[in-house]
């Protein structure tokens, strides 16, 4: 079954493109990360498939979710999990972890008059607070947490729907490395057969050894795209990074360095 067909996406700001003639697709199950240097349009990519940002309206431009063109935010919200950089507000709100988790349920900051959690929703925030290793911290205000610990409970968050696609942009942005391999761990517990995940990173060991795909993208455009194998070489990461790029391998976890 189809996850998202994006095709011929174009993407301006203040006369620039940001992407340029992007379409990428994937089934459900599919595992796909995204590289590339700062500016490639990676984050650009990850919010038109989230359908947060809205290329140009171009004859050419063509984008489904699920099979369906159309959509109710609200209903898609439910389908698709998002951990982005974007999200630094819910660290400085005064919510327990366990409730910005539950909140995903609502896809809101928190709760309003009108959002309804019952015994069963605390419970499923409990067992996603689980998963990631903060059950016991469940209590703690969001600014009282340190910067991996907020980005479990991100991820949790993403996760209480069940989400069909579960994008991560950057989702270890601020750790430090020995916290980069719990949430990889953790992100790895995620990889079913019915989810699709999508991951922009700078780091090649945030990589799970489930990624199926790895999609390069420089200046607005995707460059190339293929397994691991055929795409985190030496020579190709030089190119894509304009300097020399030495690549290592440890138990199938990919790292880089200049």
């Amino acid at each position: 079954m189809e996850a998202f067909d994006i095709r011929h996406a174009f993407v301006r700001r203040e006369g620039k493109h940001i992407l340029s003639d992007v379409s990428v697709k994937a089934d459900i199950g599919e595992r796909i990360a995204i590289i590339g240097p700062n500016g490639a349009g990676k984050s650009t990519l990850i919010d038109v498939i989230d359908r947060r940002i809205y290329p140009l309206a171009l004859d050419q431009y063509y984008s489904s979710l699920f099979g369906e063109e159309r959509w109710i935010i609200a209903d898609l919200r439910r389908r698709i999990g998002h951990v982005s950089p974007g999200q630094d507000e819910f660290f400085r709100t005064s919510y327990t972890a366990r409730e910005i988790v539950a909140s995903g349920l609502h896809a809101s900051l928190g709760f309003d008059f009108h959002h309804i959690i019952d015994k069963e929703d605390w419970e499923r925030a409990d067992e996603e607070l689980s998963k990631v290793s903060m059950l016991d911290k469940k209590d703690r205000t969001m600014n009282t947490l340190s910067t991996g610990e907020m980005r479990r409970v991100l991820l949790a968050r993403a996760a209480i729907t069940s989400p069909s696609i579960l994008l991560l942009d950057e989702a270890s942005a601020g750790l430090d490395f020995p916290s980069r391999a719990d949430l990889r761990n953790t992100i790895s517990e995620y990889a079913t057969a019915n989810r699709t995940i999508v991951m922009v990173t700078h780091e090649l060991s945030e990589i799970i050894p489930a990624i199926d795909r790895i999609i390069l993208m420089k200046d607005g455009k995707i460059v190339m795209e293929g397994t691991k194998e055929e795409t985190l070489k030496e020579s190709i990461l030089s190119d894509l990074y304009s300097r020399p790029v030495h690549i290592a391998v440890a138990d199938g976890i990919y790292t880089a360095f200049c």
